[in-house]
């Protein structure tokens, strides 16, 4: 399967008319957060593909129009967090959010992380018991704790997601929140054969 990661950062031939021509064989779309509502309803419009999402940091809940307060979530996708989603063969579980360090509406202590998931660890036991793996991707907005993260509160990884990936061995942690740039960047790293990715901009990586 194709599958068309976005997070953090608009691309110009991403949010293009030719983006059919030339992702229409994508089979599928994970998003990683802090995009706006428009680029995804793009995206899922125009390809007519399942999209996936989580939410960042820097989105919001709620957003006032002409017509009124609604809901800040993209029309026509699929919010993965703190759901276990089968998407044809492939398991997919999403955490949205990042460390807590200004109240935000997405924005969580590790502690707060930690309980997220031992609330869905019931669901990982079934799909282990009925599918023979607890899930295969890992969607999540900020990274693991010392991988891919940064020392300032705000782009620090969550350790619970260390010990996700340990206890319950995804082939994939996709995540977006930090930056990269230059041609030379840590995007993929490979941690007790979960494989790491950060989603920063776009990628496409074939399951």
């Amino acid at each position: 399967m194709k599958v068309l990661l976005i997070s953090d950062k608009i691309v110009e031939h991403i949010y293009s008319n030719t983006i059919e021509q030339r992702l229409g064989d994508i089979d599928f779309v994970i998003s990683c957060g802090d995009l706006p509502n428009y680029y995804l309803e793009f995206i899922v419009t125009t390809l007519n593909k399942p999209l996936y999402y989580v939410m960042g940091n820097h989105d919001i809940n709620t957003i006032h129009t002409e017509e009124g307060i609604r809901t800040g979530f993209p029309e026509g996708c699929i919010n993965l967090n703190q759901k276990i989603i089968k998407q044809g063969k492939i398991v997919l579980m999403g955490l949205e959010g990042s460390m807590r360090y200004s109240g935000g509406d997405y924005q969580y202590t590790d502690a707060g992380m930690c309980w997220k998931i031992n609330k869905l660890k019931p669901k990982l036991y079934l799909s282990k018991l009925f599918k023979k793996r607890y899930i295969d991707i890992l969607v999540t907005h900020a990274p693991p704790y010392k991988i891919h993260d940064q020392e300032d509160l705000c782009h620090r990884g969550f350790r619970c997601f260390n010990e996700f990936i340990e206890e319950f061995r995804p082939k994939y942690l996709i995540h977006g929140h930090t930056h990269l740039y230059g041609v030379n960047n840590d995007w993929l790293t490979i941690v007790n054969g979960t494989k790491v990715i950060n989603a920063y901009g776009y990628r496409i990586i074939e399951i």
